[in-house]
C-alpha cells in the first residue's frame, strides 16, 4: 500500500505524528511525506518531535516545494493521500484548483485520478467560505474527517484523543487499529 501524507502549517501535528508511527508499524505500507515549511514550524513549536524523528517514520520525503516529484504525477500510483492537519488555505487552494506547491498538487491529483483524497481541516470557527470549500471538496468524493474530540470513548487523556483520531483517518482506508476505543452500543 502507497500513501501520501501532507501536514500543513494548521496547527495539530501531533496528528501527523502519530498517524506516521502508525503506518510505520505495518510493513506493508509506505508513507511518501510532504511537509510545508510551516507544519515545520508547528512540529518545533507545538511538540518535543524532531524534524529528524518525524521524517525517520517515513518511506519517503519529498520538498513541498517540488512540483516534478513523482508524487505530482498520476502515472505515480497510489492508494490516496491524507493532509493532517489541512490548513484552510490548502483546503481553498485544493477546492479552486491552485496546484501552488506539492502537497496541493498531488492532492489535485488525487482528484483527477479519482483516488481517496481525506482532508482534517483544522480551524474554528469555521467561516462561510470555510464551509463552501468543504462542502465543494465533498460534493466530489474528497472525505472531510476534521480532528473532533469524542467523549463516548472516555478518553483519560490527550493520547486517547489523538489515537481516536488517527482511527478515523485509518478507516478510511480500511486499515485497522486498535489503540483506540470504538463504540460498542
Amino acid at each position: 500500500m502507497e500513501i501520501v501524507v501532507g501536514v500543513t502549517g494548521a496547527t495539530g501535528t501531533i496528528y501527523a505524528v502519530r498517524l506516521l508511527e502508525v503506518l510505520k508499524e505495518n510493513k506493508n505500507i509506505n508513507t511518501h511525506l510532504i511537509m510545508s515549511e510551516w507544519a515545520k514550524k508547528n512540529l518545533e513549536i507545538e511538540t518535543d518531535y524532531s524534524l529528524d524523528y518525524l521524517e525517520s517514520l517515513a518511506t519517503y520525503i519529498y520538498d513541498h516545494k517540488n512540483l516534478g516529484a513523482k508524487t505530482s504525477s498520476g502515472s505515480f500510483i497510489t492508494d490516496g493521500m491524507v493532509i493532517l492537519p489541512c490548513s484552510m488555505k490548502t483546503l481553498s487552494s485544493i477546492a479552486n484548483g491552485y496546484d501552488d506547491n506539492l502537497i496541493s498538487r498531488t492532492a489535485g491529483v488525487m482528484i483527477k485520478e479519482g483516488r481517496k483524497l481525506i482532508l482534517s481541516p483544522r480551524e474554528t470557527p469555521l467561516s462561510p467560505i470555510h464551509l463552501e470549500n468543504m462542502l465543494k471538496l465533498s460534493r466530489i468524493g474528497v472525505r472531510m474527517v476534521p480532528p473532533m474530540a469524542a467523549f463516548y470513548n472516555s478518553p483519560q487523556s490527550v493520547e486517547d484523543i489523538i489515537n481516536h483520531h488517527v482511527m478515523k483517518i485509518l478507516d478510511q482506508f480500511g486499515i485497522i487499529y486498535n489503540k483506540a476505543k470504538r463504540w460498542d452500543g
